[in-house]
């Protein structure tokens, strides 16, 4: 039997160890359901963490102790905010010479691709599930894996066909800033193939999906089929939820709120219990 790769990648801010405890609990909830077989996720899935935000962290928080706390500076809570939430998004920014924050951040993913793809073999079906910044970040690293010639993630093992990013099946974005980045290129037109283009050479007849999901009190979070014409063909649709529970739904930190969403995790179950039926047919 061969399960679904599954890495999730956090968004901005400070994130803790531990950050997608809350949603692999909803997933393997809702995909129990969805199987109707109480167990079933544990036994389909098999979920990598990704935790970027330490390649920034300490210089934030030096920054931070520089900068604010020594200067008495006032409304030091909301500029620690503005720091660890906006300074990953500026320092993440690639830069011209090698060995900059990009390629850091990348390698954390390889690193999660590595790992999964150790564990449950170097073809198995792998999807994405990011946030906010998150869901950037996973479109630049799979754009360069599908695309570039000129800056290639650092493969750990470049005959495996999960690392490559050859069995890239599903992608789910939420509360992603995607379409900010959009005004950095006059030409936003080529986004990422999901599927990719060789999950057929490994899984014939395989269909797979990017969703994404985002809410409309949700300041950082957009839509991604109303950016470009490629995108509204790339990108399966646009779910919008309600992220958040009572106190924060109807407002701005409903950024935050996405991971333990019923309907979006319903949605994702669905689309990895498809590919697992697929994968695993007799």
């Amino acid at each position: 039997m061969t399960r679904v790769a599954v890495m999730v990648i956090h968004g901005l801010g400070m994130r803790k160890d531990g950050y997608a405890d809350k949603l692999i609990s909803c997933l393997h909830k809702e995909l129990d359901h969805v199987m109707v077989l109480p167990g079933a996720a544990k036994q389909m899935l098999d979920i990598e963490p990704v935790y970027w935000a330490d390649v920034f962290e300490k210089r934030e928080e030096t920054l931070f102790k520089e900068l604010v706390s020594s200067q008495g500076l006032n409304y030091q809570a909301l500029r620690r905010f503005v720091i660890h939430y906006l300074a990953d998004a500026v320092a993440y920014q690639p830069v011209e010479h090698q060995g900059h924050n990009y390629d850091a951040v990348h390698r954390t993913l390889n690193q999660a691709m590595h790992t999964l793809a150790q564990r449950n073999g170097p073809e198995a079906p792998l999807c994405v599930v990011a946030h906010s910044l998150g869901a950037v970040i996973a479109s630049n690293f799979f754009y360069d894996l599908q695309f570039s010639s000129s800056r290639i993630p650092e493969i750990v093992d470049v005959n495996s066909a999960l690392e490559r990013g050859d069995t890239l099946t599903n992608f789910y974005s939420f509360g992603t800033t995607l379409p900010l980045w959009s005004l950095r290129y006059h030409d936003f037109s080529r986004p990422i193939q999901v599927p990719s283009s060789h999950v057929n050479q490994h899984f014939p007849g395989l269909e797979g999906e990017w969703v994404n999901f985002y809410d409309r009190d949700d300041i950082l979070g957009y839509p991604l089929r109303p950016i470009d014409p490629a995108y509204k063909q790339a990108v399966k649709e646009d779910v919008e939820i309600n992220a958040g529970g009572l106190a924060v739904s109807w407002n701005p930190l409903s950024h935050g709120g996405y991971f333990s969403n019923a309907s979006m995790n319903r949605r994702i179950a669905q689309g990895l219990a498809r590919t697992w039926t697929w994968v695993n047919r007799s």
